[in-house]
């Protein structure tokens, strides 16, 4: 196997290049990590040059910082002053009445020891306010005492709430901008200003028509979805979940239950509720049934399908899961035609790829480095739901972190990755009991991901993703580069060692 040591070429300000020196086989002049050892059946080298395309560690909240906000807010139920967007402890508001008492009497006319029996005497007198805490109060919580809530503190409001509002879409008051504020200053300085790996940049929401062509979002962004054919109503199919109703005394199965996904608690409260009213309607009313086995609608065949009701109609009316396409359509320019035609963006992450070269051209970078963006997303869900955790418009904080190629090269960085967002998340106030790993394997994974971990946390729905570090090789790169007819390779200087 022959072996090269490859040296990055880096642009200066002035447009001169430098390139680092190597000695003896593998050892590196210079103490700066510019040099990585790599296969030559990794490098392209058809015109006599050498050129790689980095591979990228995908960094992102889960689908967006809707959730870290969300999470961040039900926090704040179970441990009072998490969030930091102005609201008072207790605790802090008894110091500023102490601060002003003992501010108000310092007056030579005053002695400390006055001043202090003043202090003591107010924090006595507010001490008795103190609520005690409640550590059942997390578990007990439900998603419409939040959103009630958020709405009568100016946290967040339904979207055009005088037009009877419009699905999937928020806003922010005065409390509610100000936390959306503090989550996003905390993620930009913690992964951008407090790193020299990682730079920022902010890219426009509408890309040219082809760079979804080249990311495969045209063809392959979609969520599976069935129709009731009597309410007309839509459903995403893995969000339903259906269950045989099975009798214990003979085994006998008398129908189906189908329920929205939801907590293990829920799903089955409703499972039990249509269970009783199936029983009844068979004059089985009493017996007693086995416990439900959920799947979800996408793993079932058409003869059962034919079986399960639909939450619209109680009756089976479903029809077979089919894929719909979640990206946002517009025109662009006074003509209304084909040529016209663009899409709001699903995800920050393709801007960062088509910028790639751009990015490495003046920032003056070199591998590994990150690149990281925070902007609006939208998708057009087929039933938005669980308040802001699935909107159709929200915001996403990313960072494709590209490294050097190789199959042994990327474990570390992910693993690395994975610990400093589970840092990061609590460094801002989650609790660690309330967080935990979702690990992607098999046809979970992505076509082009490697590996992809998810850093769960408990909703008052059920356990659900928050954020989300996938590594997906040189996917992206290459669809751009032959998407687009440029390079977006890193060219190095070669030294070969047998």
């Amino acid at each position: 196997m022959l072996w090269v040591v490859l040296l990055a070429k880096r642009r200066t300000h002035i447009g001169t290049s430098r390139y680092l020196r190597c000695i003896a086989r593998f050892h590196i002049m210079e103490e700066n990590n510019d040099a990585f050892l790599l296969p030559t059946s990794l490098l392209d080298s058809s015109d006599g040059k050498y050129y790689y395309k980095p591979d990228t560690l995908s960094f992102y909240t889960m689908p967006s910082y809707r959730n870290m906000a969300l999470s961040m807010f039900l926090l704040s139920l179970k441990n009072t002053g998490t969030l930091g967007f102005g609201l008072r402890t207790t605790s802090s508001s008894i110091a500023t009445s102490a601060r002003r008492t003992i501010s108000s009497n310092t007056s030579p006319l005053y002695s400390t020891a006055a001043v202090e029996a003043t202090a003591d005497e107010k924090k006595k007198e507010t001490s008795s306010n103190i609520p005690i805490k409640n550590e059942q109060a997390y578990s007990k919580v439900k998603m419409d005492d939040i959103v009630s809530l958020c709405k009568r503190r100016g946290i967040i409001f339904p979207s055009s709430e005088i037009y009877n509002g419009f699905a999937g879409f928020f806003d922010y008051g005065p409390l509610g901008s100000e936390l959306k504020r503090n989550v996003k200053d905390a993620f930009w300085t913690n992964f951008v200003q407090c790193r020299e790996d990682v730079v920022g940049i902010d890219s426009s929401i509408i890309h040219n028509p082809t760079t979804w062509q080249s990311s495969g979002h045209l063809d392959g962004f979609s969520d599976p979805m069935v129709d009731c054919k009597e309410t007309k109503l839509r459903y995403r199919a893995d969000q339903l979940f259906c269950a045989p109703v099975i009798l214990e005394e003979d085994d006998t199965t008398v129908g189906y239950v189908c329920v929205m996904e939801a907590n293990d608690d829920d799903m089955k409260k409703a499972a039990k509720t249509q269970a009783k009213k199936l029983l009844r309607e068979q004059d089985k009313k009493g017996q007693k049934i086995k416990s439900f086995d959920f799947v979800d609608l996408t793993q079932i065949d058409e003869e059962t399908m034919a079986k399960v009701p639909s939450p619209g109609s109680g009756t089976p009316t479903l029809t077979m899961p089919r894929d719909f396409n979640l990206m946002f359509q517009t025109q662009v320019g006074a003509q209304t035609d084909a040529s016209s035609l663009a899409y709001l963006r699903p995800e920050t992450a393709q801007g960062i790829f088509i910028n790639y070269k751009n990015v490495l051209g003046t920032s003056r970078q070199k591998l590994p480095f990150g690149i990281a963006q925070i902007g609006k997303a939208f998708r057009n869900e087929i039933t938005p739901r669980n308040f802001i955790f699935r909107s159709r418009e929200f915001e996403q904080m990313e960072i494709e972190y590209f490294i050097p190629p190789g199959d042994d090269v990327w474990g570390p960085y992910h693993e690395k990755w994975i610990a400093d967002a589970r840092a990061f998340l609590e460094s801002v106030g989650l609790k660690d009991e309330l967080m935990g790993y979702d690990v992607h394997e098999g046809d979970g994974l992505a076509h082009y991901a490697r590996a992809c971990t998810d850093i769960t946390f408990k909703f008052p729905f059920g356990e659900q993703e928050l954020m989300g570090i996938a590594a997906r090789g040189n996917f992206d790169l290459t669809s751009h580069t032959e998407g687009s007819g440029k390079g977006t390779s890193y060219f190095v200087c070669v030294y070969c060692a047998t």
